[in-house]
């Protein structure tokens, strides 16, 4: 079983959430159950978004790198960052990082492939709606990805930092964010929602309007599990 290392804390819910998902995904209750090794950085979330807004890559860069390494040498097999907005520089870090790093866009995009999806909306912070990294790895496979408008841009952005990675979780805000699927459902013809936030899910949590949701920190997890148990190295 390798040990797994995670750079979390971007934002403090959803690394609950990938903890919790990890550790049930391993068996307990028998005397030979075993539980997975997990070294967790828990990184500062506001100076991730000062370097992205200021767009200071070679910074954004070398921080996320020097995380991984730290982890590496605290004992970690390998790593994930658990967060999507991150993934923005994740090609960069990975050149640079002395163990496999494993990535959420590359793992939503194997899922989207299984479902045989083709035009999935993609919902995230501004960030990862404005750049094209999820869009990148999605197009090599056939797949096109639908961003909502530019307003409804700032209306997902502006609930995700004042409400939800701080673990406020308002019905009135879940309407708000299921009228923009609906939307884009009619206007774009969307056959599928990625959840590119890993907070997303803790706030939308099930499959709606006849098309799948897909989490992305629970893809993510899966894949986490399943290198860790040498399953899928």
């Amino acid at each position: 079983m390798k040990r797994i290392g995670i750079i979390a804390g971007l934002g403090p819910e959803s690394t609950t959430d990938y903890y919790q998902r990890i550790i049930k995904a391993f068996p307990s209750g028998r005397p030979d159950s075993e539980n997975p090794e997990i070294i967790i950085y828990s990184a500062n979330l506001y100076e991730l978004i000062r370097l992205m807004t200021a767009k200071d890559w070679p910074t954004l860069i070398d921080g996320l790198v020097s995380k991984v390494e730290a982890l590496h040498r605290a004992g970690a097999d390998f790593a994930a960052i658990a967060s999507n907005t991150p993934h923005l520089v994740f090609d960069a870090v990975r050149a640079r990082s002395p163990i496999p790093l494993l990535s959420i866009v590359e793992e939503a995009c194997r899922k989207a492939q299984s479902l045989g999806l083709k035009k999935p909306g993609l919902l995230g912070t501004l960030f990862t709606m404005q750049s094209d990294f999820y869009r990148k790895v999605f197009e090599k496979h056939g797949i096109t990805l639908v961003v909502p408008t530019e307003s409804e841009k700032q209306l997902i952005h502006q609930r995700l930092f004042s409400e939800i990675e701080l673990g406020i979780f308002k019905d009135s805000t879940r309407q708000e964010l299921l009228a923009v699927v609906q939307r884009m459902i009619t206007s774009d013809g969307i056959d599928s929602v990625i959840l590119g936030c890993t907070e997303l899910p803790l706030i939308l949590t099930q499959d709606e309007f006849g098309i799948p949701f897909l989490n992305t920190a629970a893809i993510h997890v899966d894949r986490i599990v399943r290198y860790c148990l040498d399953k899928d190295a």
